[in-house]
């Protein structure tokens, strides 16, 4: 969102909640655009009895696949069910997302997409608008 926009957004909350916008210029928090790597692939359905290997092996026949990881529970050890492919070349991960989304391996029907970069700890976008009072409602 642009600050042209996040400024839209505060107009409005400001004309509906009936609360002036102060007269200093709002703040806005935003995180950094996130642009998804489009050689890493996320990788969803998996059957429990999928490995690192079989998924690299189910894979390799698209292009080079430079890494393979399977996210299991810390506490189990058993798979939760999703991993990621990252592959050497973007073309190789379209084609393998085009290719695989929605076959199964090993009984249970994939869901691939492009993998988006990972969110933990980035703040909101939300407008911070300072000395803005009660909210009243109509």
């Amino acid at each position: 969102m642009n600050r042209k926009s996040l400024a839209f957004v505060a107009t409005a909350i400001s004309t509906r909640f009936r609360v002036p916008l102060p007269q200093t210029q709002c703040q806005f928090y935003c995180s950094p655009p996130s642009h998804p790597s489009s050689n890493k692939l996320f990788v969803g359905g998996l059957s429990w009895s999928v490995d690192e290997k079989s998924l690299k092996d189910a894979f390799s026949s698209f292009g080079d696949v430079t890494e393979v990881r399977i996210v299991y529970d810390k506490d189990s050890g058993r798979s939760r069910g999703f991993g990621f492919i990252i592959f050497s070349n973007e073309d190789d991960a379209k084609c393998a997302k085009e290719a695989m989304d929605g076959k199964a391996l090993l009984g249970r029907p994939l869901r691939i997409s492009i993998a988006l970069e990972k969110a933990r700890g980035v703040p909101v976008v939300v407008p911070r608008l300072s000395d803005i009072g009660h909210l009243k409602r109509r």
